[in-house]
């Protein structure tokens, strides 16, 4: 963060100073809200969680070099108290914001915000130092976080807005309002929650709504192959620029396709020329989610063939996403167990479908280790077993399907598209699916972990990239 006074803290946030001698101090460090990640000169904050009181750290925190608390009440060390931590700490980052003058880039969408964020943090970091959001801290209390890393070298800001009703998003942008807005797609994610898809659609065109008008250097970056974002375009003053694979779009992709290894390979165009990309990321899904970066970037001036060579070079920047691992006796497993949606996972299967067919050639087989999408309502069983008989229908191995109820639905899918025998298992848990595997797992077999996070199905993909080779399995045959 830009160094601040715990006078001008205190000022940007509306508190009241208490137990501080000098005002005139500094805050030179991070603003943290774990005391074990203090250092000197740093803020911390206290937040009075379910399980913990921030507040009972602040001593603690002071002790490790802290020079402030930002509090909701005297603490008998130096704090700045406040009526809504929260909101004090939101303001404390629209604060530094506007002194920085940072270009601010924010992205929503329903899937592959954290993929896309990782692609554009890459690549912009060519034009300058940028700061992003790490892993997925995109709500209320991670984006202020994330906003208040920024200092003076910073030229661009990175930031993914996540929303789980209407307003959030509106709340999000107040707090680090962006000059660049990127909106990826309405899909299912959270569809319980919101009630439908035009819900969500409201909700995320929000970002758009939040922009500066064109004259002002607003920018909405838009995918043209999705209709409920394209229509956002009415909701905006600013620039719309489009991106997708529809010859409308002013960055779009070309000859598409997957190589061996199940990494796109396509043509970038935009306004300015064309220039050829491989991707490191796996799977077809994540060409949108590269055109979205590259509009970006686009905007802000990168020449068409740098931004074509950034992304043929970035990797992924956050775990249990597609995150690939070869063991040494010739098992892939890939682990991308941090999510799931209907629409993540069928890309997902598309992947590992692709990165099987070189391998089932050899002998090989894939294998789906699947688990509940959580947040569908009303939803959920046709979705759950829509994903089961996609895995039929893309020649999988063998399909696993771990835990209760949508489990069970999976199944019910890979049943009723054709699936018989021992091609698809129900198992009640994590550990029976690691006992499964290991047991039946081969040389040449590549497995897929996914499911929501709260079904905790990592835990398989990060026994298997631990283990050696498993015992050989009793019988072949595709899932249908």
């Amino acid at each position: 963060m830009i160094p601040l006074s715990l006078a001008e803290v205190a000022h940007a946030v509306g508190g009241s100073t208490h137990d501080i001698p000098d005002e005139a101090v500094m805050v030179t460090g991070p603003v943290v809200h774990d005391s074990r990640e203090v250092v000197p000169g740093a803020l911390f904050v206290a937040f009075a969680g379910e399980r913990a009181d921030g507040h009972d750290f602040a001593p603690g925190a002071v002790a490790a070099g802290a020079v402030a608390v930002l509090a909701a009440r005297p603490l008998g060390v130096p704090a700045i108290v406040v009526d809504d931590v929260q909101a004090a700490l939101g303001a404390l980052a629209r604060h530094v914001i506007e002194r920085l003058g940072a270009t601010v880039v924010a992205l929503t969408g329903s899937a592959g915000k954290t993929s896309t964020k990782d692609l554009l943090a890459q690549v912009l970091q060519r034009l300058g130092p940028t700061v992003y959001t790490p892993g997925s801290l995109n709500n209320e209390i991670g984006l202020p976080l994330t906003a208040l890393k920024a200092d003076e070298g910073t030229r661009h800001l990175v930031l993914e807005m996540g929303a789980r009703g209407i307003g959030h998003i509106a709340y999000l942008t107040g707090l680090t309002p962006p000059r660049i807005g990127l909106v990826l797609n309405v899909g299912s994610a959270h569809i319980g929650e919101f009630g439908g898809k035009e819900q969500i659609a409201r909700a995320k065109g929000e970002m758009v709504e939040a922009l500066p008008d064109e004259h002002a250097g607003g920018v909405a970056v838009l995918n043209a192959d999705d209709p409920l974002v394209r229509a956002m375009a009415d909701r905006t003053k600013a620039k719309v620029v489009y991106f997708g694979e529809s010859e409308h779009a002013q960055v779009r992709a070309t000859g598409v396709a997957l190589n061996d290894r199940g990494q796109p390979v396509f043509t970038l165009h935009d306004p300015t020329g064309c220039a050829d990309v491989t991707l490191r990321l796996y799977g077809e899904h994540h060409v949108s989610n590269a055109l979205a970066a590259a509009a970006v970037a686009s905007e802000l001036g990168m020449p068409v063939r740098e931004i074509a060579t950034a992304l043929s070079e970035a990797g992924s920047l956050s775990h249990w996403r597609m995150e690939v691992t070869e063991r040494p006796d010739g098992v892939t497993v890939v682990n991308d167990a941090y999510n799931a949606n209907p629409e993540s996972m069928r890309a997902a299967l598309r992947a590992l479908a692709a990165m099987g067919r070189p391998a089932q050639a050899r002998g090989g087989r894939t294998w789906a280790v699947l688990g509940k999408m959580a947040e569908l309502g009303g939803e959920a069983l046709a979705e759950h077993d829509a994903v089961g008989r996609l895995a039929v229908r893309l020649n999988v191995s063998k399909l696993v399907c771990v835990g209760g109820q949508e489990a069970a639905w999976l199944q019910m899918g890979a049943y009723n598209e054709g699936s018989w025998g021992e091609e698809s298992v129900h198992v009640s848990d994590t550990e029976a699916a690691i006992d499964l595997l290991r047991a039946e797992l081969r040389p040449g077999d590549v497995v897929l972990v996914k499911a929501s996070r709260s079904v905790g199905l990592e835990a398989v993909a990060l026994a298997l990239t631990e283990d050696g080779l498993g015992g050989t399995a009793a019988g072949e045959g595709a899932a249908r």
